[in-house]
């Protein structure tokens, strides 16, 4: 019974979501568009349990004083620091009326000259993690992997100026040579064909998945029997 109790639950709520969204009135559209009200509680609870679970953790690793356990005490100051500043609107011009993300606000400085120019670098880190991959990846070993090699140095090239500068001597007729435009035919077509191909086959993956969750097929999120 207690298991089939979140069962119930589960199966109620998709058949509500589901059914819910397709009829436009009436009181199973209202249920629907109030459970929007739940979701925002559930988030706000979610944030608590992420919030705790990081504490949890760092503060584990500090106290062990485990592998880069610095980095560790880094996290919590910011975490800290940064929830204080936002929960009691410290530095808010407007004070406990203003918005928190005010433009001379503290917190508003802590993502614009912290936070921000952090995810910078670390987008910049990763463009050598890429560099590596496309390395290991575009070896022309079978021929899918040399038309993809192809692709990307036209791609690559016909990002930057140095691809204008190869073919910008093709008369008119043959502009469709031209690198910029084959990069930009490559982007429009095959590339936003295959992005769709791989959204539909998301998509399927989710309604398989969130079926066999309301049908009560999948029930790892009750955990193991005991």
């Amino acid at each position: 019974m207690r298991r089939n109790i979140p069962l119930i639950i589960t199966f109620i709520t998709g058949m509500v979501l589901i059914l819910g969204y397709f009829v436009t009135r009436g009181p199973l559209h209202t249920l629907y568009e109030s459970f929007s009200d739940y979701f925002a509680i559930i988030t706000v609870f979610a944030f608590i349990l992420g919030g705790g679970n990081l504490i949890k953790v760092h503060l584990r690793r500090i106290a062990n004083r485990a592998k880069d356990w610095r980095y560790s005490m880094v996290t919590m100051v910011g975490f800290t620091v940064t929830l204080i500043v936002g929960m009691f609107k410290i530095g808010a011009p407007g004070g406990w009326g203003a918005a928190v993300v005010e433009p001379e606000s503290w917190l508003q400085f802590i993502f614009d000259g912290i936070f921000t120019p952090l995810a910078a670098t670390m987008f910049a880190l990763l463009a050598f993690f890429v560099a590596s991959a496309s390395y290991r990846a575009f070896r022309a070993r079978t021929k899918e992997a040399t038309i993809l090699l192809v692709a990307a140095c036209i791609i690559l090239l016909g990002r930057t100026p140095i691809g204008g500068w190869l073919t910008g001597w093709l008369p008119p007729e043959l502009s469709f040579l031209d690198l910029p435009n084959l990069a930009n035919w490559i982007m429009a077509w095959p590339n936003t064909a295959g992005q769709r191909a791989i959204m539909i086959g998301i998509a399927l993956g989710v309604v398989a998945t969130s079926l066999r969750i309301i049908f009560g097929i999948e029930r790892n999120y009750l955990g193991r029997d005991e």
